[in-house]
């Protein structure tokens, strides 16, 4: 896994929108299209701000897809993925084939639903961050390795719970939801490359965990390395924790 050290969070986020643009680009240019999954939180910000404003990319020819979503919140609440992207990434960049993940009805059968439209043809390049205890999408530590379904309903544990209320996005930790739909690790591997940005002070123990640890469910993030196209975009503060061979 290549990684690239920043020395702050606007920085990181241009290289990686630039990264991210240019592999939209050039699937677009060789296939006629573009397959993306796009992720949230307040990590991804600047980077989807930084990516709508790339320019030369054609977003009519772009289909979106969504990494995770709560079960049970309604699409208009502050917290919902689905507002998120709307107003952060479809709207801006004018995207009009997208397919969001819909927490509000049976999430077994959104999961079927969703799943077989993603797993019809290759994803181009998938946008990713990793939580403060290690989870990538909303597969929490200990996660599943082994499933295939494209898209699963967890249960979140106590730490990613917490880190929504810590983001602002819920005012108390009853009030997160303790459900989700989320994109399954290895559907998220089976994208030809994945673009992973992660900034801030708060990451580094799970951006350590990542690199340095073993490949482990514990440590989900860390099956990033096993992919032959991934980049992770870290600023200082997330490296902070790293070896110095990981700093370079």
């Amino acid at each position: 896994m290549r990684v690239s050290v920043f020395p702050d969070r606007l920085a990181l986020a241009r290289a990686a929108a630039h990264d991210a643009a240019s592999r939209i680009r050039a699937a677009v240019a060789g296939q006629g299209r573009a397959r993306i999954v796009a992720a949230t939180g307040t990590s991804q910000l600047a980077f989807l701000d930084q990516l709508t404003r790339e320019a030369g990319v054609d977003w009519s020819k772009v289909e979106m897809f969504h990494l995770d979503e709560y079960v049970g919140l309604p699409d208009d609440h502050p917290a919902s993925f689905r507002k998120y992207l709307r107003e952060r990434l479809i709207q801006p960049a004018g995207i009009v084939r997208f397919h969001l993940i819909d927490g509000g009805g049976d999430p077994d059968a959104a999961c079927e639903a969703l799943g077989r439209t993603l797993a019809a043809r290759p994803v181009d390049v998938a946008f990713v961050g990793i939580g403060e205890n290690g989870h990538l999408a909303f597969n929490d530590p200990p996660a599943d390795f082994e499933t295939e379904r494209p898209y699963i309903v967890v249960r979140l544990d106590e730490a990613c719970r917490r880190q929504q209320v810590g983001e602002g996005w819920f005012k108390s930790i009853d009030e997160v939801p303790e459900r989700a739909i989320t994109m399954s690790i290895r559907q998220i591997l089976k994208a030809r490359a994945i673009v992973a940005v992660v900034p801030e002070s708060r990451k580094a123990a799970a951006v350590r965990m990542c690199l340095e640890g073993d490949v482990s469910p514990t440590a989900p993030a860390s099956i990033l390395r096993t992919h032959d196209d991934a980049s992770l975009y870290v600023d200082t503060e997330s490296a902070a924790l790293l070896t110095r061979e990981h700093r370079a």
